[in-house]
């Protein structure tokens, strides 16, 4: 699956109809945003994450979805289970972000 980029507008929804979702914060100006794009998109297309759902969100135009996870840092990622958060960092590190993905993995 591939990453889907959500804004204020259908963030809600995404996460309200998806039972698994991982959400990555990110801002234009944000080198480690950037370097860390190819491995989020790469995660999302693996067969063991096919009932995850991968967002991006930029978090400097959209701050409701901001604040829905209390983004402190760049890049931040938060997963959600059944519309709730489970867990939310911020890190730049891949393996921090695969465990997040294994904590809602089926």
């Amino acid at each position: 699956m591939a990453v889907t980029l959500a804004t204020d507008a259908d963030f809600q929804s995404y996460i309200g109809s998806n039972e698994r979702v991982i959400v990555k914060y990110f801002a234009g100006w944000c080198g480690s945003c950037k370097l860390f794009s190819p491995k989020f998109r790469r995660m999302s297309e693996e067969e063991k994450n096919k009932n995850i759902l991968f967002l991006d969100i930029d978090a400097e135009n959209n701050p409701e979805a901001r604040k829905t996870a209390g983004v402190s840092n760049l890049p931040f990622f938060a997963t959600f289970v059944n519309g709730d958060i489970l867990k939310a960092d911020f890190t730049a590190k891949e393996e921090t972000v695969e465990k997040m993905i294994e904590e809602i993995r089926v």
